[in-house]
């Protein structure tokens, strides 16, 4: 099988899949996520991300229909499923079932959904475009729901300007992407927002701060500004499936690149992980 959805204990392919309509998703977007990458039939950084799953449906009260332990194995078990080495691993759960009403019904069952396909990792060694919006999105960006419609928009209009990513701010102070983080190196020390409800605590970015420390790399965990972005050696851009991306342009105007030797080794040093825990050799295997 190339792709693989499932949907409330059914399996098949994401055309055979079908939604009860009352599902509070089409309605109100009304549940919480997770995306990583899956390899060699390992879900990557699995545990990480099951941890922030369950975190994010406690907030919203969400009930996911199973422990721990026993969707790490489902989301295993599925990807092994699939022909692909190397893929894209999805997985939501929503509040559940029942006829539209904004106050939902207590202790109503969550119903899980996956979606598992090749995924082409990008090139860390090739450099993308930039440009920035104040960031008008929700106050609880910390909680990574369905409710995705301001970064689908903001992603569109990156695009099509020629953007691959748009970088996020509140007033002038640097937050996240439109949907990775964003850091920054200067003078050898690793720069990156703290982990509040203005950003999604990054899984990838959480393990390249742990790349840094192990490389002896300085990290300081504190707000920057946009001109302080502008500014800084080096811009890197991490998400669960782009983990050490470089940027060379914000709004037309050129970052970066001016510390290259201590973002290879960052880079170096995630791809390393990624390599070790799925036995994979390269990004294209």
């Amino acid at each position: 099988m190339e792709s693989l959805a499932y949907y409330d204990g059914k399996i098949g392919t994401p055309e055979e899949m079908t939604v009860p309509f009352n599902d509070r998703v089409h309605f109100f977007g009304d549940g919480c996520y997770e995306a990583t990458v899956g390899a060699n039939g390992k879900v990557y950084l699995l545990q990480d991300h099951l941890d922030r799953f369950y975190t994010s449906a406690r907030l919203l009260d969400i009930h996911i229909p199973m422990p721990k332990e026993e969707l790490g194995n489902l989301l295993t078990d599925l990807l092994s499923k699939v022909d692909s080495k190397i893929n894209f691993v999805y997985w939501q759960v929503t509040r559940g079932v029942e006829m539209r009403d904004h106050v939902y019904e207590d202790n109503l069952p969550g119903k899980l959904w996956v979606l598992i396909r090749p995924k082409k990792l990008n090139d860390p060694d090739v450099a993308i475009h930039l440009n920035d919006e104040e960031d008008t999105r929700f106050y609880h960006c910390n909680i990574k729901t369905l409710n995705l419609l301001p970064s689908v928009m903001t992603a569109k209009r990156a695009k099509r300007a020629g953007f691959q990513e748009t970088v996020f701010h509140r007033g002038d102070i640097v937050t996240e992407c439109a949907h990775a983080n964003v850091s920054v190196l200067k003078d050898g020390i690793f720069y990156s927002h703290p982990n509040d409800e203005y950003i999604l605590r990054g899984i990838a970015k959480t393990h390249m701060i742990q790349a840094c420390y192990r490389l002896g790399v300085p990290v300081l965990e504190k707000a920057f500004t946009m001109d302080f972005l502008k500014n800084a050696d080096e811009v890197i851009v991490t998400s669960s499936s782009n983990f050490c991306l470089h940027a060379s342009e914000l709004n037309g105007q050129p970052v970066g690149g001016k510390d290259p030797a201590t973002l290879k080794a960052i880079q170096n040093e995630v791809l390393k992980e990624f390599y070790d825990y799925t036995g994979c050799t390269s990004l294209w295997d």
